[in-house]
């Protein structure tokens, strides 16, 4: 699969909705929804083999697997939280994206606290 033809899905998918938007929103809305899930699933096997390798180098690097694992929970946070604002704003919803991406970066934080906590107490070892 290429950038092609994920392009052209969506560049379909994007004049059919412009033409249908003014007669039947909720067309248009579920055609953006659709689009973004088909894209989702055939980068999935991507994003898989992404993360089994930063796995297996993480692993021979010997670095700790908690800071890996937070790095990719905080990104699939903000990747889910800028998919779901997106499509709020498509329905006309921006009020609604705005607090979706609110909550990803609060989720965000409270995710990579302990990332924090430990950065913070070695600085503070080296201070001592």
């Amino acid at each position: 699969m290429e950038i092609g033809s994920l392009l052209a899905i969506a560049m379909t998918v994007t004049v059919l909705a412009v033409m249908i938007r003014p007669y039947r929103p909720e067309i248009a809305i579920w055609l953006s929804v659709i689009t973004g899930l088909i894209i989702i699933w055939k980068v999935l096997p991507y994003i898989n083999f992404l993360v089994k390798t930063l796995t297996d180098i993480t692993a021979m690097a010997n670095a700790g697997s908690i800071y890996f694992t937070t790095v990719l929970k905080v990104v699939g946070i903000a990747y889910l939280a800028g998919f779901g604002a997106e499509i709020c704003r498509d329905a006309g919803e921006g009020a609604t994206a705005s607090k979706l991406e609110l909550a990803g970066k609060v989720l965000i934080l409270l995710t990579a606290l302990p990332v924090l906590i430990a950065v913070l107490e070695t600085v503070s070892r080296f201070l001592k």
